[in-house]
This record gives structure tokens, C-alpha cells and sequence, in this order.
């Protein structure tokens, strides 16, 4: 890839990962590059709407949104699954997402959730821990899961994290005989997560190369007592979607 669009690239992930709009100079320091190249960067990427600058600093630019969407687009992601979502989160209060695993790579593309949510839209690195992870992985074939958690390791999110094959297979085999996924505190501290997958559909998101999951995400305090109901909503609504 040459220098410069790495360099864009770099500076798009810095200001994505700021929680608030970050200056040139901070960039700078950050991407150790030089200014006049950062500034260079940060007009082109600004002039194509991908950057905002503020009185603060840079944000990101009206054009990330549209991509997402497109993105969401392509992969069949339509109304009735966001719709899905915003029930189940005003239903049950519970941080909700769709998941999907395409072409060697797990991620969640749309979620309802709350600002201060633990998890979010985008790649998944750690679906060994995470409960749309297990439900997306046990569907997969033996070679292929293999294969996806050679590639990426188990690497512990919390001391509760399962971090070896042997274990996480015997918890999918559990999952594929209860047709649900759950964990609790493995991907976060203070959290739960439940997942169901969305049944197989010809042609659509449920093509062989493309699974996808509904999950729901809640404190772990309120587990117990929202499991159950939570765990029947979300297949209400998966059933739904298939």
C-alpha cells in the first residue's frame, strides 16, 4: 500500500479511536509523522467528508455514516433487522446488535444499545469470548473455526475468558444443542450476553458464507432474573427474521 493512503488511513483510525476531536499536532505526535504531511492528509481527507474539522480539532465527517449504511447495504442488512433491534432494546433495555460472519471475518454491523455501552459496531476481534462470537462460531465447520481462531488467537478479555479450543468446543457443542449462546463476563467485566442465531436463508444473509446473529448485552447483576424473558423475545424475533 503506498506511504500516503496508509498514512490516511492511520490518521481516519486516530481520530475514530479520539473520544473527542483531536488537533493536528496531536496526530502528529501520535502517528509520529511529520505536520505539514499530517495537514496535507487531514485537508484531503476533510475535503471528501470522511474528517470534520471543529474549533477543537478533527472529527469524523458526515461521510462515514454513508459508508456504514452502504456497507450495511451490502450485506443485506434491510429496515426489518433494525427494526428488530430497536424492539427488543425498548422492550427489554438490553444493548442489542446483529452480527455477521462473512468471508473469514465476524463482526456486528447495527445495534440498538445505550451511550455508555460496552460493546459496539464494528470487527470483532475476540468471538471466542463474546456470546454473537460462539453463536456465529458453532455454525461454522469444524476446519473453517479452526482455522478463524488460529488466525486471530484467544486472547483473554477478562479473567473469566475461555482460552483454549478444548473448552470453547465444548461450550459450541452446547450451543448448537440449545440453539443459544451465553456468556457472562467473558467479554467484559460486569456484563452478560445471550445470542440467537438467525436461521439459514437461500440467496440472503443466511448463506452459507454469511451467518448472522441477534445478541443482547445486559449488566450481569440483572441476569438472572432477565434471562429467561429476554432469551424467548430474542428468539420471538429471530424466528421472525428467518
Amino acid at each position: 500500500m503506498p506511504q500516503s493512503v496508509d498514512r490516511a488511513l492511520d490518521l481516519l483510525d486516530a481520530v475514530a479511536a479520539a473520544a473527542e476531536p483531536v488537533t493536528a499536532k496531536a496526530l502528529a505526535r501520535q502517528l509520529d509523522c511529520g505536520l505539514s504531511t499530517v495537514y496535507d492528509l487531514l485537508g484531503s481527507l476533510t475535503e471528501r467528508g470522511h474528517l470534520s474539522r471543529t474549533a477543537a480539532g478533527y472529527t469524523l465527517g458526515y461521510r462515514v455514516p454513508a459508508l456504514h449504511q452502504a456497507f450495511q447495504r451490502q450485506l443485506r442488512v434491510d429496515e426489518r433487522v433494525h427494526e428488530v433491534l430497536l424492539r427488543l432494546r425498548r422492550s427489554s433495555g438490553a444493548d442489542v446488535f446483529f452480527s455477521t460472519y462473512r468471508d473469514g471475518e465476524i463482526a456486528v454491523l447495527d445495534g440498538a444499545a445505550g451511550p455508555e455501552s460496552a460493546f459496539s459496531v464494528g470487527q470483532d476481534t475476540a468471538a471466542h469470548a463474546t456470546a454473537h462470537g460462539r453463536a456465529l462460531l458453532a455454525a461454522l465447520p469444524a476446519a473453517t473455526r479452526r482455522h478463524y481462531l488460529a488466525a486471530g488467537g484467544m486472547r483473554a478479555r477478562t479473567a473469566r475468558t475461555i482460552t483454549t479450543p478444548d473448552r470453547l468446543e465444548r461450550e459450541l457443542r452446547r450451543v448448537r444443542r440449545n440453539g443459544i449462546a451465553v456468556e457472562r463476563e467473558e467479554a467484559a467485566s460486569g456484563m452478560a450476553c445471550i445470542a440467537v442465531p438467525v436461521p439459514l436463508r437461500p440467496g440472503g444473509p443466511g448463506t452459507p458464507t454469511t451467518l448472522t446473529a441477534v445478541s443482547a448485552a445486559l449488566p450481569v447483576k440483572d441476569f438472572a432474573r432477565l434471562r429467561a424473558p429476554l432469551t424467548e423475545a430474542l428468539r420471538r424475533e429471530v424466528a421472525a427474521l428467518g
